[in-house]
């Protein structure tokens, strides 16, 4: 019997029991019903004894369609585990760091790498591949953004660490705001953001592309803007939409899986505008599992099952 860790959010296991919108309950729903022995933490309980990492855990268990957790904790050492699923949610702060230093000190296999996650900003590096995207700098500079803004006439920016569309602003050339939304996003020029060139096609909702180790998965769906924003913010069914990814897609897109799982990210998803990346998830990407289950007629759950338990095997 394989033993499991998942490292979650804190808000996730507050909410842990039905939350079929989380990639994470298909996944251990999936894992336990293969007779996999599995256990959730999150950051605050790992730590350190000695140079021996270890992790106050909890044990899964399924009933009835639904996964819970017994409410016992069990202090154990990380490296007792065959495989570790890191997947706690941004924002990257210093806690999120001093997480991945935890892993410093283990040996078994964790998706996605936490080095790999420390050295990877989801928006900065998406400039690894600058040929699929549309121009930007990143930049604190009222003068620069201001140029930049001049040049291309409608922005986006983006906060470099927040998470679900959090402080994402669209400014477009003459806006009276201007200075006042720099001034918010880049906290009075202190802190540096992502610029990107305005996509109008964003109206017509972004396409969420999954990788999955080297490949690119041939499911997909796009997520439409809510009713009073430029952008997705309402994860129900009402904004999520199927979106085929035809073979040019796979073959277009198979390059960044493979350059991602070669620096130790085996799951990411990124977000398309015509072709165009705005953003590679890679700390917790949702796969969208329900949605895709649904209007695939599949079980996607178990396609990243046999994965990462491929990976599992591998790595013994």
């Amino acid at each position: 019997m394989k033993k499991i860790l998942f490292v979650i959010d804190k808000l996730e296991l507050k909410y842990f029991e039905f939350n079929k919108l989380v990639t994470n309950f298909w996944l251990i729903k999936e894992l336990l019903e293969r007779r996999c022995e599995v256990y959730i933490t999150t950051i605050p309980q790992l730590h350190l004894v000695g140079n021996c990492a270890y992790a106050k855990c909890y044990e899964t268990f399924e009933n009835e369609d639904n996964i819970f957790y017994k409410n016992i904790v069990n202090d154990k050492k990380i490296d007792d585990f065959e495989l570790v699923i890191f997947r706690p949610d941004p924002p990257v702060d210093t806690n999120y760091i001093n997480a991945t230093y935890i892993f410093d000190f283990v040996h078994t296999k964790v998706i996605n790498s936490p080095k790999a996650i420390r050295s990877f900003n989801e928006k900065l590096h998406s400039l690894m591949f600058a040929e699929y995207m549309t121009p930007n700098i990143v930049s604190s500079s009222m003068q620069d953004i201001e140029t930049f803004l001049k040049e291309h006439k409608q922005i986006v920016l983006k906060p470099l660490n927040q998470c679900f569309g959090n402080g994402v602003m669209y400014l477009y050339d003459g806006d009276p705001n201007t200075h006042t939304i720099i001034n918010t996003v880049t906290a009075n020029e202190t802190t540096l953001s992502m610029v990107q060139k305005y996509i109008p096609e964003v109206k017509q909702g972004d396409t969420r592309v999954l990788t999955l180790k080297d490949k690119v998965l041939p499911y997909c769906i796009k997520k439409m803007p809510g009713d009073d924003d430029f952008k997705f913010n309402n994860h129900c069914d009402n904004y999520i939409v199927k979106s085929d990814m035809t073979a040019q897609d796979l073959k277009y897109f198979t390059p960044i899986a493979q350059k991602l799982n070669e620096i130790g990210i085996e799951m990411a998803g990124l977000d398309v505008i015509n072709k165009n990346i705005i953003e590679i998830n890679i700390t917790s990407p949702c796969y969208f599992i329900k949605e895709i289950n649904n209007l695939y007629n599949i079980h996607l759950e178990k396609d990243i099952t046999d994965s990462i338990l491929t990976t599992a095997l591998l790595s013994l």
